[in-house]
């Protein structure tokens, strides 16, 4: 990618999951939670400047340092998410503050990794930030989806076999 289309991808993904994550959305009924971080991978994949070829090992290293700080960020930002259910059934998510300390230390992290990379000669680019972002959505979005399959049983009003399988309304009779 060149380096404007680089920024305008990075700003509109971070300004799209800023969004989302100030105000409360619904969990469960989409079942696409997926489909931004593929398209994130795929838009990094396709760049040949993932890894520096004059720094292979330490440029594979930093990449999966990203990578794995991608992966607690995601798990710690979904940990730290509030969950409940509605009496209709619905559940839903919202940030809280510790979920923006998680944003500010991942991100610390990341500029350090940076920081370090740029000592040790090794370019890294925006494909290596997109993957990250991509491990953090799909972590955060995965654990969102598991929690919020775990307050469904709540709902139902017995212990019964079947309880999750909607019932037929019952006829009324004249």
């Amino acid at each position: 990618m060149s380096g404007l289309t680089d920024v305008l991808v990075v700003v509109a993904v971070a300004g799209l999951v800023i969004a989302r994550q100030l105000r409360p959305q619904q969990i469960g009924g989409d079942r696409r939670w997926w489909i931004l971080p593929a398209v994130l991978v795929f838009l990094s994949l396709r760049d040949p400047g993932v890894i520096d070829a004059e720094h292979h090992t330490e440029a594979i290293l930093l990449l999966v340092a990203e990578l794995l700080v991608g992966v607690a960020m995601g798990a710690g930002w979904a940990w730290t998410t509030r969950v409940w259910a509605e009496p209709d059934g619905s559940v839903w998510s919202k940030s809280t503050r510790a979920s923006l300390a998680v944003w500010i230390v991942g991100i610390a992290i990341r500029v350090g990794l940076y920081g370090l990379g740029a000592v040790l000669g090794v370019h890294q680019g925006t494909p290596a930030l997109l993957l990250a972002l991509a491990a953090t959505l799909l972590v955060r979005s995965g654990i969102l989806v598991l929690r919020a399959q775990s307050l469904t049983p709540a709902l139902g009003t017995g212990t019964e076999y079947g309880d999750r399988v909607p019932r037929p309304a019952r006829k009324e009779r004249a």
